[in-house]
């Protein structure tokens, strides 16, 4: 396994990104909707750098389903909070594709939100299959395969507390550690 972001660099850039927020938003309440699962440690520590009002929601939404490859997205907004006339921000892990982002922006918009922004942790250097762009990134990565920071392949390393990219020994002990 290789370390790409270490524990220092993610709390480094997280708070930069916070600062970025903070100033865009100058005080105002702000509603913060993590895309789960992935983003949920992103999200812990990106509201404890933010100095202003916020609320804070969930919405599921998923295209990596047991392997490495993105398939069809699915989402649930049973447990969304009313998000109708308020700033919202989507909080998502990872920049891939672009689909996930660009159908939840769409989603909270159709909702009735204030204004609907985006900021997610990593953004893949790759073609993207939409137009749509995260108003705030914390970091750029190469396109390779991450885990760790709430991030996992078959459910397993999202406790690590950095940013790795798995190597092959990695990827066959964690699906027989899945099998089993």
């Amino acid at each position: 396994m290789k370390t790409l972001l270490t524990e220092a660099e993610l709390r480094a850039g997280v708070a930069s990104l916070g600062e970025q927020i903070r100033e865009r938003y100058d005080g105002r309440p702000l509603t913060l909707i993590a895309v789960m699962t992935g983003s949920l440690v992103f999200l812990a520590d990106l509201i404890r750098v933010l100095d202003l009002p916020v609320r804070v929601g969930v919405i599921q939404a998923s295209s990596y389903r047991g392997g490495m490859k993105a398939g069809e997205l699915t989402t649930a907004t049973d447990m969304l909070i009313d998000v109708a006339g308020h700033d919202v921000l989507l909080v998502d892990d990872i920049f891939d594709t672009g689909k996930t982002l660009d159908r939840l922006m769409q989603i909270i918009q159709d909702l009735g939100a204030k204004s609907v922004g985006s900021a997610v942790l990593l953004h893949k250097q790759r073609q993207h299959d939409v137009s749509l762009r995260p108003d705030y990134v914390a970091f750029e990565i190469p396109d390779e395969f991450v885990v760790g920071y709430g991030l996992d392949y078959l459910d397993l390393f999202r406790n690590l507390p950095h940013l790795a990219v798995l190597d092959q020994n990695d990827i066959e002990a964690a699906k027989e550690q899945a099998e089993s």
